[in-house]
């Protein structure tokens, strides 16, 4: 009689002692997405892309567009920054379901609320109107910043519970907390470019800096907690860091604007909160650059 089968018990020992991946290779990860896309076959454009790779659903936008969102309906609302400038919520089949026609400069972010209503964030007069569904405006928070170029005064926003609003100012390099009554209450500078910024559970916030390719979780007073820096994972050639979204398990999913890097790296990635890569697009034929991702099968 062999040592294995006198002593079953050292069996089982050697055998949890081998590394899972060399007994079996776990499933790779695969997500449905939609983003948002700046240059690439077909222009400007918001395609959703299937967990194996092909599009889904496609819907040409009427003039520059950076962002949108996916609303529970199925329905998809976005900015528009050309001439006209405003937002719109369109279904599945095209049909424009709502419309809103700004007077200012530029708009291009908005963000749905849970009441059905619209915030939009207009450039130029740098404020952000909250919209109702018949286009009326129901309250106006007013936004400053040092940027007196439009175009980059503002991206993304989000407004919390207690109505306070967080305002990524693009071309200033900060986020901004401001009250309904316009008054700052918290800001982060120093983040070139920065696109979106998220007020974690936890209270402090996740930003992504924009040209400086990386992201960072800082405390309310400042303290960086986390960060992944470029050099850090440099297959991904982080260029410009824009869209922001945590995953339920906690990872985070991360747009990279490939804005003169064309072709090289990752469009958007799932990164672990050690740094771990488990998932990322990089279909360059498909899309030249995109500016915001969104996983659509988190569940």
């Amino acid at each position: 009689m062999n040592f294995f089968a006198r002593r079953p018990l050292a069996l089982c020992c050697l055998i949890a002692s081998i590394p899972f991946g060399l007994i079996a290779q776990e499933k790779p990860i695969r997500h449905r997405i939609m983003l948002a896309q700046y240059q690439g076959p077909g222009g400007n454009r918001i395609i959703e892309v299937s967990a194996d790779g092909k599009i889904t659903w496609e819907h040409k936008v009427p003039s520059a567009c950076v962002m949108f969102q996916l609303l529970p309906t199925g329905n998809v609302v976005y900015a528009f920054g050309g001439s006209p400038t405003g937002a719109e919520e369109v279904d599945r089949q095209q049909n424009v379901v709502w419309r809103y026609v700004s007077k200012s400069s530029q708009v291009m972010t908005c963000e749905r609320r849970p009441n059905g209503n619209t915030l939009l964030a207009e450039q130029g007069t740098c404020q952000v109107l909250e919209i109702n569904s018949k286009g009326e405006t129901v309250s106006t928070v007013k936004l400053t910043t040092s940027e007196a170029q439009f175009h980059r005064q503002v991206r993304m926003v989000h407004r919390f519970e207690n109505g306070n609003i967080l305002a990524a100012h693009e071309g200033e390099g900060v986020v901004r907390e401001v009250t309904p009554a316009g008054e700052r209450v918290w800001e982060y500078p120093g983040v070139s470019s920065v696109f979106e910024a998220i007020r974690l559970p936890n209270g402090n916030t996740l930003i992504g800096c924009g040209t400086q390719g990386r992201i960072i979780e800082v405390t309310p007073g400042h303290k960086t907690v986390w960060e992944l820096k470029a050099e850090e994972v440099p297959e991904l050639n982080l260029t410009w860091i824009t869209s922001l979204q945590v995953l339920r398990n906690g990872n985070l999913v991360i747009g990279n604007f490939l804005r003169g890097q064309e072709g090289k790296g990752a469009h958007a990635f799932e990164v672990t909160r050690d740094k771990r890569i488990v998932w990322k697009f990089a279909d360059h034929e498909m899309v030249k650059s995109l500016t915001m991702v969104r996983v659509l099968d988190d569940k």
